[in-house]
């Protein structure tokens, strides 16, 4: 009612002061009623897309009441202006709740962690809520320690109480792949099996964990088979990733030879339900180790999309996957071998933690982006992926000879 009552207000320029009750009653009671007051004002509603879209389409007087539409950006470049603007909000926050100030290193780090929000290393994010509230609890910290600024060691602490309050999830799936419960490979070779990189939500909190994808390959005529699909669990995301699959193998392999394939794709013990094309690179190179033979290095884990014509596409939550698997790597020991892959696009988003940082400059963890497939299953397995020559045959001995000879076979078979 109070919606109605402003646009009635708004169309005629004046403002009533009206009994609620008498609109909702059958007995109207006349009484004393003062006389309208003229209104000359402008209104500023401001709200989310949600909202805003839902009254468009439910309500006829809202866009002729309300003709402008302005949309805030949630990041804005890093330039010294726009800088100087953040650190004029966090000093009147501050100075207002009577709160020790940051000094040049607790604005650097808060800096940082606004780029990580951004996700970007060129931007910084504009929710200004989000990065007060943790210069709020980096200046408690502060308090306590009776120190007289907030330096960068308190907003690191904040941080880590942040996640540390809320990463109950995220513990017990480390726990699990501790003792083996989930079962995760982090050192040899395998064929057909490698580590997809995967982004959990509960609530406010993201992390980012390694799940065993398992590929089988034989022949037959059905193509590839997603078991999360059959079972109804695989979002639509994700059963368009791996449909993507076949037309990549029909172009690099099928141009004079029939697709006669069945392929199996599973991501072992995942219950919840899975979407997102993130791990379709990770599946692809999964089928051609698979059809090749050749062992996938299970020390390295992958994500990333992939388009039928082979290209690596970039993927969002980069950063919680590189931690988690990290994580795991760290609790079974780091010994260089270790590492993930991801696509070159995603190396813009990179905002990882000061130890991850240490461990890839002393060469224990490794970060490889590639572009292609081509180069991403050399990385995995340290052979030649192999390019077609001007006849349209690969280089003998190389992953895409193997499993062009595997696929002809098949079809030799399906013939009979």
């Amino acid at each position: 009612m109070c919606y109605e009552a402003l646009k009635k207000a708004l169309r005629v320029k004046e403002i009533s002061i009206e009994n609620t009750a008498d609109q909702r009653s059958s007995m109207v009671l006349v009484s004393l009623k003062p006389e309208p007051i003229p209104l000359n004002l402008k209104v500023i509603l401001i709200g989310n897309a949600n909202i805003y879209q839902t009254l468009l389409a439910m309500d006829s007087d809202f866009k002729k009441l309300f003709k402008i539409k302005v949309e805030f950006e949630d990041d804005a470049l890093i330039t010294s202006e726009n800088l100087q603007k953040l650190s004029q909000i966090v000093h009147g926050f501050c100075a207002h709740e009577g709160l020790p100030h940051l000094d040049k290193s607790g604005m650097a780090r808060l800096v940082e962690y606004a780029s990580k929000l951004a996700g970007s290393h060129h931007k910084v994010s504009t929710r200004f809520d989000d990065l007060i509230q943790v210069v709020g609890e980096a200046a408690t910290w502060a308090k306590l320690s009776k120190s007289k600024v907030v330096t960068a060691k308190f907003i690191d602490k904040a941080l880590e109480e942040r996640i540390e309050r809320v990463k109950k999830y995220d513990s017990k799936y480390l726990e699990m792949i501790k003792e083996n419960s989930l079962l995760i490979n982090t050192s040899g070779f395998e064929v057909g099996q490698l580590n997809g990189l995967t982004v959990m939500t509960i609530g406010d909190y993201t992390f980012g964990k390694p799940a065993k994808i398992t590929v089988n390959t034989y022949t037959g005529k059905n193509g590839i088979v997603n078991i999360e699909r059959e079972v109804e669990i695989s979002g639509p995301s994700h059963s368009k990733g791996v449909l993507i699959l076949t037309g990549y193998l029909g172009e690099m392999f099928a141009q004079d030879i029939p697709l006669c394939l069945t392929a199996s794709i599973c991501f072992e013990q995942l219950y919840n339900g899975v979407d997102g094309d993130s791990a379709s690179s990770t599946e692809l190179y999964g089928l051609l180790s698979s059809l090749s033979g050749i062992p996938i290095n299970q020390s390295i884990a992958v994500t990333g999309s992939v388009n039928q014509k082979g290209q690596i596409q970039p993927i969002g939550g980069v950063n919680e996957k590189i931690e988690g698997f990290f994580q795991v790597c760290k609790v079974r020991g780091l010994n260089g071998s270790h590492g993930v892959m991801i696509p070159v696009q995603n190396v813009d988003n990179l905002q990882l933690s000061d130890e991850i940082i240490e461990a890839v400059k002393n060469k224990l963890f490794h970060i490889y982006s590639v572009s292609t497939i081509e180069e991403g299953i050399e990385v995995l397995t340290g052979v030649p992926a192999g390019k077609k020559d001007r006849d349209g045959h690969f280089p003998a001995g190389t992953i895409n000879y193997l499993v062009y000879e595997k696929l002809k076979k098949y079809a030799k078979i399906s013939e009979k």
